[in-house]
């Protein structure tokens, strides 16, 4: 497995993999992924990767946005990372996040954070062992607008590491 910059070309393999980490209800309150012109919009362009196998199949992915615009947070970047479900369990979530965190320290980022479901304890495990600790869970955070969670209040653990 390589770790290579997410580039346009990746788009197809990675609009996917978001649209099936959607479905479980557990990834995020997004109904469905973006446009490519709206995730290049949004996320760095330092801080995106994806995980290609042997056979140059994108097997997972891993992005970063700012958490404000305000200079005091010029170094805070909030991260998603998404797993192809036929690899999961391989270890690639992992080396996404190591990849990503080796990115941030290399480019003056001082504190990682995410928003994780307390029900995707997959997620959580990774980040535990990257060294993130938990701050705290955000209560009731927002409400599910899809699937068969739609109209459920969801709680988000929030994560970080500093670096």
């Amino acid at each position: 497995m390589r770790v290579l910059p997410l580039t346009a070309e990746h788009w197809p393999a990675v609009e996917r993999i978001y649209a099936a980490g959607i479905a479980t209800g557990h990834a995020t309150f997004e109904s469905a992924p973006p446009t490519w012109e709206a995730f290049d919009a949004a996320r760095l362009p330092a801080h995106r990767l994806v995980a290609v196998d042997d056979d140059g199949a994108v097997v997972g992915w891993a992005a970063a946005v700012p958490v404000s615009d305000r200079c005091a947070y010029a170094g805070v970047i909030e991260h998603s990372v998404y797993v192809d479900p036929a690899a999961q369990g391989r270890g690639i979530g992992r080396t996404l996040l190591g990849a990503l965190l080796e990115n941030a320290r290399a480019e003056g980022i001082w504190t990682v954070q995410s928003g994780i479901f307390p029900e995707n304890a997959t997620s959580l495990a990774v980040h535990a062992a990257a060294g993130f600790r938990v701050v705290g869970t955000r209560e009731r955070l927002g409400r599910m607008t899809y699937g068969p969670l739609a109209d459920q209040w969801r709680d988000v653990v929030l994560v970080e590491k500093r670096l």
